[in-house]
């Protein structure tokens, strides 16, 4: 099928290809302020490949953009910029001190930034039967690297969560919060 003749399809093309880049910023700059403010720890150090790969994934869906012939909508990409950091004002029971809480809601706000690229990722495979712009075997490399992404950033935040929520007394006093 021949984009010239449909407009429409490559117009919302478009669109959902730039939200979802949006979202791969959104995505890598939340990644890599997690990874800063853990520095030092266990989870710093299991983030930074998922940072390396989360910057790869924006590369790719802008490469994929341009064999498309989609134009990056800027104005979108700041816009996630402005939500990441108006994100980070969120409450999280402590005022002065980055709360253990916040890990763990980061961490679940990366795993749904996975879930969106590969929705899109899978939404672009299925495309590749039909257009011969986009090559099935990179997006199905694409799918599994979000499939293992998934997988680390549930064991992270699993794990995590454990220690924050573990009753007091059992080895999580520095984890307790008040309020």
């Amino acid at each position: 099928m021949d984009d010239t003749q449909h407009p429409a399809h490559t117009d919302l093309l478009g669109v959902y290809l730039n939200d979802h880049l949006a979202g791969c910023a959104l995505g890598v700059e939340r990644a890599r302020c997690l990874a800063e403010a853990e520095r030092g720890t266990s989870l710093a150090e299991a983030l930074r490949p998922v940072v390396r790969e989360f910057t790869e994934d924006r590369v790719g869906l802008l490469q994929l953009m341009r064999s498309l012939d989609v134009p990056v909508r800027r104005y979108k990409i700041l816009a996630s910029r402005l939500a990441e950091r108006a994100g980070r004002l969120k409450s999280n029971g402590r005022i002065v001190q980055r709360s253990p809480l916040t890990t763990v809601v980061e961490l679940e706000a990366l795993r749904l930034v996975v879930e969106g690229k590969a929705a899109c990722w899978r939404m672009l495979r299925r495309l590749a039967g039909t257009d011969g712009r986009l090559d099935p075997v990179r997006l199905d490399s694409l799918l599994e690297r979000a499939g293992r992404q998934a997988d680390t950033l549930e064991r992270l935040r699993l794990r995590h969560a454990e220690k924050v929520f573990r009753p007091a007394g059992e080895g999580s006093a520095r984890y307790a919060t008040q309020g």
